[in-house]
């Protein structure tokens, strides 16, 4: 077998030198190298910010949302948004491994994986779309993928559905870092908690802030927001617009006292929410961008242009033991297993 570079640069194409994740295009030849995993893929999870683009841009109309990811992949070599910059994960089979990991792994052919980074930099090819469920961002395919030596990946559990692991493990690092940045008696808001990563946000946050803090979650409308109270997730709900900034600041100390909140969380899907994350942090507090739609631009500078100082973390997907913390939630709550079965289970 031909020997690889650790993080995959062997395949990059263009431009010489680049990472995989940053790079215009990288080779999807299913030939693999010594410290590779070839996978037969049954379902990709396009991310929500990457999907919402692409539904928005077809109108809807499938068709033109399957011909975009097969002409995307083509182009790339991989399934990035050339909008978005993003990509999503994987489900699927493992099918062959490099000689050199197969002392090294805790693999074997047949196992069934979902990858834990971005399709982004992940080696392509489709081979047929079967389906597309848009609703839950979801993408069944005939298809092959390559896991670099570098890559991270979660065995799919037993005792949990694969396509309900997949949904889970797919923002395994919002609820990861929401338990690393989040102490007790903190106020947290959450935007877009209604969403797959907004209610894992929500869940970890409470059990996080104790009996002296507050979670209080956002929906885009009264329909959205009797669920999320439904859920008892948030001790306050609001409804609110976040393209809006300063009808969010309003909401948001209306039920906290006229006070600013400590952390706020972004998982929404769609762009120009930087401020609408920023206005209602107090100065010394923390804005925790998860959202794929984030500009740095926008939030540095928006920030600056308001006199806030805070701390703004990007949401990193991969956080250590995040795959396990999240799965651990699903078996947890009754609640969210519930929730997330009735829409990701198909």
């Amino acid at each position: 077998m031909k020997k690889g570079s650790k993080y995959g640069t062997h395949r990059v194409i263009e431009p010489e030198g680049a990472l995989p994740q940053p790079a215009i295009k990288i080779s999807n030849d299913m030939d693999i190298y010594d410290n590779e995993i070839l996978i037969d893929v049954d379902y990709l999870n396009i991310d929500s910010a990457s999907f919402t683009q692409l539904k928005e841009e077809a109108k809807g109309d499938i068709e033109k949302i399957k011909n975009k990811i097969i002409k995307i992949v083509e182009e790339r070599g991989k399934m990035q948004n050339p909008v978005t910059g993003s990509g999503g994960m994987l489900m699927g089979r493992v099918e062959e491994i490099g000689d050199l990991l197969q002392d090294k792994i805790d693999l074997k052919i047949g196992d069934r994986i979902a990858t834990l980074v971005s399709l982004s930099l992940t080696p392509l090819k489709i081979d047929k779309i079967l389906n597309i469920q848009p609703e839950i961002d979801r993408v069944e395919i005939e298809g092959k993928a390559i896991l670099f030596e570098s890559g991270i990946y979660s065995k799919l559990p037993e005792d949990i559905e694969d396509t309900l692991a997949l949904a889970a493990l797919d923002i395994a690092g919002a609820p990861a870092q929401v338990k690393n940045i989040v102490k007790e008696g903190d106020v947290i808001l959450i935007l877009g908690a209604t969403g797959k990563s907004g209610l894992m946000c929500s869940y970890m946050a409470k059990k996080m802030v104790g009996k002296r803090g507050k979670v209080i979650g956002q929906a885009r409308n009264e329909t959205r927001a009797k669920f999320l109270r439904n859920t008892d997730f948030c001790h306050e709900v609001i409804i609110g617009d976040v393209l809006n900034p300063i009808n969010i600041l309003e909401e948001t100390v209306s039920v906290n006292n006229g006070q600013e909140v400590d952390i706020s969380i972004n998982c929404l899907s769609i762009p120009n929410t930087e401020m609408a994350s920023i206005l209602p942090v107090r100065d010394g507090g923390i804005v925790y961008f998860f959202s794929m739609a984030t500009s740095f631009t926008k939030a540095a500078l928006g920030a600056e242009g308001v006199g806030k100082d805070v701390t703004m973390i990007i949401g990193n997907g991969y956080t250590k033991n995040h795959a396990q913390i999240t799965l651990d939630l699903i078996k947890e709550s009754d609640m969210l297993r519930k929730i997330f079965k009735e829409k990701y289970i198909r």
